[in-house]
């Protein structure tokens, strides 16, 4: 009898008193639970022959069945008589106490409670296999999420289940790393030994990777695809890392690989391609990963992309930062876009310059940082820009000079590295000035969009350099504007309905409405070739559009 005095050290739920409300609202008298787990307890042991410590763990873990059944019994009379009374005469679904005692809530039995019977008795290859799975090791509250992943598994024949295990740590997977294995990925006990969990231990045994470090990191409480992390460790291995590489990725990423975090990884990568990171710097990022937590370096990351979305940092801009200097943005908890722009007293544009010349600078405005004022570099930005235009040959107080500054945007320091990356593509200083003079816009683009831009006019439709210096505007339109224009005008001339020698400027500088009505309507296909046209060329979305 000295079992059934026992006392759950739960507190929740398990006190030794409590008052329970009945229906009208009316307090009874203090009741003991621990009689009423004593009278259940009684019930499933002698009166439904479940082994003792099935019953037991049933009667002392399954609160909220308690409770249902506590609501249908005289509690103001002798608890454990009222209870032994109403199961004699009410029979009991003894599948509910059991999933519940398992760990498993209302919500998640309920859909799994056989439809035809009540009695566990009766689903004996569901006892033995539970059986088996406490036998082995496996604490009986893992067992419900066991059961609601892999019913199947309690299904088996008698011996099939210890086969299966054994079958496992004949791979020399020691008990205790299969009891961890088992609870996060019940899976692998249905059908034949897993082929994605095989190759996964053959490439960590290739790697030098201890087995005994993974089942450190395994959590019973995750679950896990081992399909995925296979296809996560080929992803590396075909990014061009050799073993030694690999295996020093893993084994400092342990807690990464195997924490739950595989889901996570795929999305950082996928967001950081997007950006414009090749997996060569995805995986030196990895190599560099910080001493914490992954979920909080994906949540910082993703809070400082929001930072700079919020103060309108340009798209190709955000993806530079982010491809080199992810480790750096993982570590720190930027403080809100509207705190920053107080605190250092500047404008959303001043945040991006400033950003841009130095992205460490990042670290510092970190949560719980002590941040201060910028100091005003609008008149050394002015210098810089008064300086550059000096540099070009236009006169200082000129017309040219005011137009100019104030159509430059951003820091002065860019503008010459710029210019160079225009001079480079094959121009003549002489030619660059005069277009700056004439279009001192185009300079307000990155030294990437003007590099992808003047690459595409020149190597994929053909026009030499020197036809930027008669048209550097031509720098301003997009991509697919220019592809069109230049498709639909050599369509045109095929069918020789257009000047053979127009100037590249007339061909983009119409707007859609005056080319199609003084080009595209000149022939009767015209209208249907742009719109063919159109859907093919702007459906190739470039990485990098023209602004």
């Amino acid at each position: 009898m000295e079992s059934l005095l026992y006392v759950a050290e739960n507190p929740r739920f398990y006190r030794t008193k409590r008052i329970v409300q009945i229906e009208n609202g009316q307090s009874t008298r203090p009741i003991s639970r621990t009689e009423a787990q004593a009278a259940l307890l009684e019930y499933l042991h002698v009166t439904r022959n479940l082994r003792f410590t099935d019953a037991e763990n049933m009667s002392k873990n399954a609160p909220r069945f308690l409770e249902k059944l506590l609501a249908k019994v005289d509690i103001d009379a002798d608890i454990g008589h009222s209870i032994t009374r109403f199961l004699r005469f009410h029979p009991i679904n003894e599948f509910e106490p059991l999933f519940e005692s398992l760990g498993l809530k209302p919500h998640e039995y309920n859909p799994l409670l056989p439809r035809d019977l009540m009695f566990l008795c009766d689903d004996d290859l569901l006892l033995e296999n539970y059986h088996v799975l406490c036998n082995y090791g496996i604490a009986r509250t893992k067992i419900g999420k066991i059961y609601k992943e892999a019913t199947d598994l309690f299904r088996y024949d008698y011996g099939v289940l210890v086969l299966k295990l054994k079958a496992y740590e004949e791979l020399g997977l020691s008990q205790s790393f299969m009891i961890k294995l088992v609870a996060c990925s019940p899976y692998l006990l249905i059908g034949e030994v897993n082929v994605d969990f095989i190759k996964v231990l053959e490439i960590l045994r290739k790697l030098g990777v201890e087995i005994s470090r993974i089942e450190e990191d395994l959590s019973e409480n995750s679950s896990y695809d081992w399909s995925k992390l296979l296809a996560l460790l080929n992803l590396f291995r075909y990014a061009g890392y050799n073993e030694e590489q690999l295996g020093g990725l893993v084994s400092q990423n342990l807690g990464i690989f195997f924490g739950d975090s595989v889901d996570r990884i795929y999305l950082l990568i996928g967001f950081l391609v997007k950006f414009g990171s090749t997996m060569n710097q995805i995986c030196s990022m990895f190599l560099q990963f910080p001493q914490m937590q992954f979920e909080k370096f994906v949540s910082n990351l993703r809070h400082c992309f929001l930072f700079l979305n919020e103060i309108e940092m340009e798209v190709h801009e955000i993806g530079n930062i982010f491809s080199s200097h992810t480790p750096m943005l993982g570590s720190c908890r930027l403080k809100k876009s509207s705190t920053l722009r107080s605190e250092l007293n500047a404008a959303n544009k001043r945040l991006c310059e400033v950003i841009q010349e130095n992205p460490q600078v990042l670290k510092k405005w970190g949560m719980g940082s002590k941040v201060e004022p910028l100091p005003n570099s609008i008149l050394k930005s002015q210098m810089l820009k008064t300086k550059f235009l000096l540099d070009l040959g236009i006169v200082d107080n000129s017309n040219k000079m005011e137009r100019a500054v104030n159509v430059f945007r951003g820091s002065g320091a860019k503008f010459q590295e710029r210019f160079d990356c225009i001079v480079e593509a094959g121009l003549s200083r002489e030619d660059v000035c005069e277009m700056i003079k004439s279009s001192p816009q185009i300079l307000n683009q990155s030294k990437d969009v003007l590099e992808t831009k003047i690459d595409f006019l020149v190597n994929k439709m053909g026009f030499p350099v020197s036809s930027l210096v008669n048209f550097p505007f031509c720098l301003k339109y997009t991509t697919q504007r220019v592809e069109l224009r230049l498709a639909m005008y050599n369509w045109l001339k095929d069918q020789q309905k257009a000047d053979p020698m127009l100037s590249l400027s007339t061909i983009i500088v119409y707007s859609d409405k005056v080319f199609i009505r003084e080009y595209v309507n000149r022939h009767p296909r015209g209208p249907e070739i742009w719109q063919d046209l159109k859907k093919a060329i702007y459906a190739e979305s470039r990485a990098f559009c023209w602004t």
